[in-house]
């Protein structure tokens, strides 16, 4: 029976690994930095409207299996997940760090990836102060999080890594007492277009407001 430790070290390897391949980018598919620019450019800078217009995007391309999968198929990740689970981690990954540039944040610094891991997952403002002490969840906090030592950090990464895991689980994509892939799971209901407009939402209110 893997250890809760062992599940939430493999879920932040696999949140490393998208979050690595959303910054630098794909073949096919521009980098976060790449991505929030291109969309200010072509809204003449208006931050919310970039933010609206990219979040519509990218909750379309969700939707779009052939997409999705294309992108799962160039993504090594340390569990093999179906592809098009992989591909929409990439894109919800890289639609999170997006915004966070739309609203003046770098996403290469450990802080705001923090924050897009827990955007992501839904973690609450409850969950951090039970973890930290330090109340987060909106862009104000943001500056907060620096304050937060860098093995507390950590901790609130090994925390999401779990709760990604356990949803993992849940929707039978992966057996959590062996790790390992379950074929035939329940694979889209976590990573559908609905689920990136709920995580969408959850990022334009912390990173632009």
């Amino acid at each position: 029976m893997a250890s809760e430790i062992e599940i939430s070290n493999k879920g932040v390897q696999i949140l490393e690994k998208c979050y690595t391949t959303a910054l630098r980018g794909l073949p096919t598919s521009e980098s976060a930095d790449v991505l929030a620019r291109d969309y200010l450019l072509k809204n003449n800078e208006n931050v919310h409207k970039s933010a609206n217009k990219l979040i519509n995007a990218q909750i379309a391309k969700c939707a779009t299996t052939g997409f999705v999968t294309g992108l799962g198929g160039l993504i090594t990740l340390p569990i093999t997940l179906p592809a098009d689970v992989a591909g929409n981690l990439y894109v919800q990954i890289r639609m999170i760090a997006s915004l966070a540039v739309m609203g003046g944040y770098s996403p290469y610094d450990d802080e705001v990836k923090t924050m897009i891991y827990m955007t992501l997952v839904g973690m609450t403002v409850e969950d951090v102060i039970k973890i930290t002490g330090i109340k987060v969840g909106n862009k104000l906090a943001l500056q907060a999080v620096k304050q937060i030592p860098r093995q507390v950090i950590g901790k609130i990464n090994q925390k999401v890594g779990f709760r990604l895991m356990t949803r993992f689980g849940e929707k039978g994509i992966i057996n959590l007492s062996k790790l390992v892939p379950v074929a035939g799971g329940g694979i889209g209901a976590i990573f559908d277009g609905i689920t990136t407009k709920i995580i969408a939402s959850r990022a334009k209110k912390t990173f632009i407001g």
